[in-house]
């Protein structure tokens, strides 16, 4: 697999224009000059300085960048002491290495996606690394099995319940809006596929503008199974895509409602449409194409909110 491929950062060694364009600016983010005073720790418990191969992966040139950790024994140590922190980890392609291969073993374990990329990207986030680097988010996220009972008994009890799910977000900042947008109109958990997304970086913290230490986040190991719990327990599925004839405006919502929206790009992605019980269409003038999914997803909370929130 390329590095270009991947669903979280393209090839750092190849400029991707349309992402320059969208941003407004044609700079590129140089290698190794950010460097944070933490590893996967807490700010609060960090030391003030870390090993040379736990460093800050690339970013955006106006971000501050995703925390890197390199080394095979800090890696299996972060899978095995903190698996929800892990966004991603990177192996060196071909290694030859049995002990790279116990280690891609015990990710998949933990359910965090993994990837096999050149030598060269690896000591681009970070040096040493033994052929191996683990990306993190900025928080642990939640496991669907320590959270679901609290959704299932909410049905049986006629408790409103708001579950946002969004899929196929590769902009940190349009995830970060995201996250501030539910927290603001009542979202009780958000939920995320293990892949085909942004990490929680740096950016999206300071994007979600606090929203991000508040608002519940999950990563369910099986993203599709989840949903699926949940509309197999009387939940409304409902999805956000251009592509329907029946409109946000008015639509009569229950009182358990999970609520999707994909990118911009690609939408809501099959696993996701085939489950809802209804796609919905926000209005819109055809010559702005999409809205931004963070956008969209707050109209679409919105709607759901304005009879609900005082």
């Amino acid at each position: 697999m390329s590095f270009n491929e991947d669903d979280n950062r393209r090839d750092p060694r190849r400029p991707n224009n349309d992402r320059m364009r969208r941003f407004g600016r044609s700079d590129r983010p140089k290698f190794g000059e950010n460097r944070f005073s933490r590893g996967f720790q807490d700010r609060e418990s960090a030391p003030a300085a870390r090993p040379d191969n736990v460093v800050a992966a690339i970013g955006d040139a106006d971000a501050a960048p995703q925390v890197a950790v390199g080394g095979i024994k800090e890696v299996e140590e972060l899978l095995n002491k903190d698996p929800m922190r892990v966004h991603r980890v990177l192996f060196m392609h071909q290694s030859g290495n049995p002990k790279l291969y116990n280690l891609q073993k015990l990710a998949k374990r933990a359910h965090v996606h993994v990837q096999q990329v050149d030598s060269k990207i690896l000591d681009s986030y970070a040096r040493p690394n033994q052929g191996v680097v683990a990306l993190t988010n900025e928080k642990s996220l939640l496991q669907w099995e320590d959270v679901r009972e609290e959704f299932f008994k909410a049905k049986e009890k006629g408790e409103k319940k708001l579950v946002a799910v969004a899929t196929n977000i590769e902009d940190p900042r349009n995830l970060g809006a995201c996250i501030r947008s539910s927290l603001a109109l009542g979202v009780d958990i958000l939920l995320m596929p293990a892949k085909g997304m942004c990490g929680i970086t740096p950016s999206v913290a300071r994007t979600s503008a606090g929203a991000l230490d508040k608002m519940r986040i999950c990563r369910p190991n099986n993203l599709e199974a989840a949903i699926g719990e949940l509309k197999l327990a009387g939940y409304q599925i409902l999805g956000l895509d251009a592509d329907t004839e029946t409109s946000l405006a008015g639509f009569e919502f229950a009182d358990q409602v999970v609520l999707a929206v994909g990118g911009e790009d690609v939408g809501l992605p099959p696993f996701v449409k085939k489950q809802c019980n209804a796609i919905l269409r926000i209005p819109m003038k055809p010559e702005a194409h999409s809205y931004n999914a963070s956008v969209a997803l707050s109209l679409g909370l919105y709607e759901y909110a304005r009879t609900r929130i005082k």
